[in-house]
């Protein structure tokens, strides 16, 4: 089996959020199944020089966009065992960050194109070009459109995974015939208000389809999740399909992970050293008995802001807690984070920057971990914090549903603390709950215990990945 993956980004190269860590942990679990897998992604100004100095030139080729003919090169490195493509034009990506510009729908057109203009030069004959997000997202309808009749194509079949629904890729009418050239018998198949909608296309042209969690692949045929394509999705229901993300267990590891002051297997002892260390170097009151709450996430209102912003003052000034954020954002949650921790200097640590290693630290250190999303397509953090023994708190939404489970004191099962409504108030009925536990040994051991021994590698989840791939050729 021979795997193409198509998409904007991939950690380690470049990262915005957590289609990169798909991109860079998945390739890996299929290779280790079998599966000759490769990534091709836009080769980005921001790439750093350690990786761009790798890259052999592979080819130059003229990418039709409409009516142009535009340059593109194509360049490859080897990393970890994963061939990786660069998709190279500097008008389109030679630019600062990756997305928001005017001409996005151009740029991604270009790419889009470009992936599948370039196969033939650089020899590899995929069975699947599994596709992520709406960047790559019309590949299966230009597969269509203008690959179909060449014999080297013939065969090729799509996946299409949607990380996060909220965002569409969608532009004006014109872009289907200048851009994509394709006919207004396309149309339908992208259409959105008048508009052309990327997504759509990924969703309507695709063999088959994927999320990123079983709970999202059945929120998102709703209307509330669905944002104008539940409608659509619901039509194509039988070749949708949830798979829950993995973490790199390799890359993300407590017992051996070079970032965090103290490593550690499963030993709370060891584990809270890293709380000493941490609460030390953010200057709070260095003490181990004071349960720590950290969140690291994108300070948008989408992670559940607004609800920790109506109940924050509360926690801090009646509980016995410490509070520790990274992240940032929309600039109105970090100016009243910033002004939280001035009101709370002993208490809480705002920490509004973006920092992996200190990231990790926060993992490593905090007792308890907050994700209280309006939606969450998969989520990575409850994963890490699952890894490190941080037990997740979090709203019973998408992949947080899927991966965290309401601790039972009558049983000891449950890995985490979890509520329903998108509400404040039971949100911090839910904090407080998971504080009583951490003040009762002989309950905290058995949670933790539960968070330590689970599997949150992709080895399950690369072999459903699999058995999608087998599956659209029966």
């Amino acid at each position: 089996m021979k795997v193409l993956f198509a998409a904007a980004e991939a950690h380690p190269f470049v990262k915005t959020g957590g289609l990169a860590d798909v991109i860079g942990a998945l390739p890996k679990a299929l290779k280790g199944a079998g599966v000759d897998v490769r990534v091709i992604l836009p080769k980005y100004r921001g790439i750093p020089e350690k990786f761009v100095s790798q890259m052999e030139h592979v080819a130059v080729l003229s990418v039709p966009i409409g009516w142009r003919n535009q340059y593109c090169g194509i360049e490859r490195l080897v990393y970890d065992g994963i061939p990786i493509y660069f998709v190279d034009n500097e008008y389109y990506f030679g630019r600062d960050g990756i997305y928001g510009y005017m001409d996005d729908g151009e740029r991604f057109a270009f790419y889009n194109r470009a992936v599948l203009e370039c196969l033939e030069i650089i020899d590899f004959q995929p069975d699947v070009l599994h596709c992520h997000d709406w960047h790559a997202a019309v590949i299966p309808m230009l597969l269509q459109g203008h690959y179909r009749h060449n014999p080297f194509y013939k065969e090729i079949r799509t996946v299409f995974t949607i990380h996060n629904l909220l965002y569409q890729g969608v532009f004006p009418y014109e872009v289907l015939g200048e851009l994509l050239g394709l006919d207004d018998s396309y149309f339908l198949g992208v259409e959105y208000y008048g508009n052309v909608n990327y997504m759509k296309a990924g969703i309507v042209y695709s063999d088959h389809i994927t999320t990123v969690s079983p709970t999202y692949s059945e929120e998102i045929r709703t209307a509330y999740y669905g944002y104008g394509l539940d409608g659509l999705l619901n039509s194509r229901a039988d070749s949708l399909s949830g798979i829950v993300n993995g973490i790199d267990t390799k890359i993300y590891n407590p017992a051996s992970d070079p970032q965090i002051y103290t490593r550690y297997r499963s030993n709370l002892a060891k584990k809270a050293e890293n709380k000493l260390a941490l609460q030390q170097e953010l200057g709070l009151p260095v003490a181990p008995y004071i349960p720590m709450l950290a969140m690291v996430t994108r300070l948008v209102d989408s992670k559940g802001l607004d609800l920790l912003t109506r109940v924050l003052d509360e926690l801090l000034y009646y509980d016995d807690i410490q509070f520790v954020l990274l992240g940032t954002g929309d600039e109105v949650y970090e100016r009243w984070f910033r002004e939280a921790q001035w009101r709370y200097p002993s208490k809480l640590s705002s920490q509004i920057l973006f920092n992996d290693a200190l990231s990790r630290k926060i993992y490593a250190a905090s007792d308890l971990f907050l994700m209280p999303s309006k939606f969450e397509p998969c989520g990575i953090g409850q994963l890490l914090a699952l890894r490190y023994g941080s037990i997740p708190v979090v709203r019973e939404t998408g992949g947080l549903n899927d991966t965290v489970h309401a601790y039972n004191e009558e049983t000891g099962e449950g890995n985490g603390f979890t509520f329903k409504d998108y509400n404040a108030h039971d949100m911090m009925y839910t904090i407080r709950r998971a504080v009583s536990f951490y003040q009762k040994p002989e309950h905290w051991k058995k949670v933790t215990k539960n968070a330590f021994a689970g599997d949150y590698s992709w080895n399950v989840s690369a072999q459903q990945y699999i058995d999608i791939y087998n599956r659209i050729f029966e």
